[in-house]
């Protein structure tokens, strides 16, 4: 057979057994991501039955995936909503920092991983993926809720924040001197702050380059720029999640809805894949060794992070059950966390596998604690318990 045909037969394969995978978790009300995980371990490095020829489909598709969940998902909020929300949430902000990612250089330092790994250990514990966030939220519908902008703020506040932090990681695990590092943070900033500004003031025109009653001219061209201003963002140092997330955020009006309704279904697809890819590329053989470490590291810093999104809030003035969703809705890492660990993996031998297995818990721990959240048992212990008086002093 030639390459193109593996590569069709594969695919075709995986595609198909996603679909049964999704059936099955909507005949029992979960979310497919760990399913998809699932799948991608069964079939990628170290997996049961190898799938190498269509590793490159995989791996641009899933770039796509996590670009079109951040750009719908910008398509649901105007600006003004989304600089009003940061300042509203900009002490949750540092809060966040402070409690996910302190844990995480500690827990490496005490490995005796030593302060490269620690700096990156931090990262990996500190950013929740805004891709399986999103995915979660659109799961369960939740994208309504009051709860959801304070979820949001955070992703964007860490994600804009990565536009420092990757590029400082590079730089220390490089080994390039303070200036040069410099200079690569302020050009990461730089660009950052430039497509917030068009984002911003420029929304309204750049609406007008598309018109919301041809669809498949504003397919195109919607995927079209968001893909370039994600890919331009990434050549600098920059979040592509970030520049797809402006680019939704961009436009406005009868454009964003149409274009919500086109770029759906090449989200759902893109999506799935994303989530099956980071299984395939995970060697499954070096787990086991990482499981507890990963496991002690997922429930500490999961807790630090509904801490994190319960505190915010209710400081939003949001009641408890809000306040629960969003703390648990903040929980699942991913994108990011690999991120940081490729680009830090030779600081560690271990830090790679530890990373996936981190992220493989935390996802389906977040997948998990979402749908328990909804329950009627879980609601009443948790206002319950919310509600009872403190115990008076003496």
């Amino acid at each position: 057979m030639t390459d193109t045909t593996i590569v069709l037969i594969e695919v075709g394969a995986l595609l198909f057994a996603m679909s049964l995978l999704g059936r099955i978790a909507a005949r029992f009300g979960l979310s497919p991501i760990p399913l998809y995980l699932v799948a991608g371990l069964a079939f990628g490095t170290g997996g049961l039955v190898p799938m190498d020829a269509s590793e490159g489909f995989f791996t641009i598709g899933s770039e796509i995936g996590v670009i079109l969940l951040l750009a719908l998902l910008g398509l649901e909020y105007s600006a003004d909503e989304l600089l009003h929300g940061m300042r509203r949430s900009k002490a949750a902000g540092v809060l966040d920092a402070v409690l996910n990612a302190v844990p995480g250089a500690a827990f490496a330092l005490i490995l005796g991983w030593g302060p490269a790994a620690a700096v990156a250990v931090a990262g990996i514990c500190w950013v929740t993926s805004s891709g399986v966030a999103a995915k979660l939220l659109r799961d369960l519908g939740r994208i309504g809720n009051r709860e959801t902008p304070v979820i949001l703020s955070i992703l964007v506040i860490e994600d804009l924040a990565m536009a420092f932090y990757l590029p400082t990681v590079s730089a220390i695990v490089i080994g390039v001197s303070l200036l040069q590092g410099s200079i690569r943070v302020a050009v990461a900033v730089a660009v950052v702050l430039i497509i917030l500004y068009v984002a911003l003031k420029f929304g309204p025109f750049i609406s007008r380059l598309f018109t919301p009653d041809l669809a498949e001219p504003l397919l195109l061209g919607v995927l079209g720029l968001t893909m370039l201003v994600a890919g331009l963002a990434e050549e600098v140092s920059v979040s592509a999640a970030v520049g797809a997330f402006l680019v939704g955020i961009a436009l406005s009006g009868r454009v964003a809805q149409s274009a919500r309704e086109v770029l759906t279904p090449l989200r759902d697809l893109f999506a799935a894949v994303f989530f099956l890819f980071f299984g395939l590329a995970t060697d499954a053989t070096e787990l086991p060794s990482v499981i507890i470490p990963g496991l002690i590291l997922a429930a500490i810093t999961m807790a630090t992070k509904i801490v994190t999104g319960y505190l915010a809030a209710r400081r939003a003035g949001i009641g408890v059950p809000g306040r629960w969703r969003a703390g648990i809705g903040l929980t699942p890492r991913g994108e990011f966390s690999i991120v940081i660990a490729g680009l830090a993996a030779g600081t560690a031998p271990a830090l790679a596998p530890l990373a996936a297995v981190y992220v493989f818990i935390t996802v389906i721990g977040a997948t998990l604690l979402a749908r328990l959240s909804d329950t009627a048992w879980f609601r009443r212990v948790t206002t319950r318990t919310a509600s009872r008086p403190l115990p008076s002093a003496g």
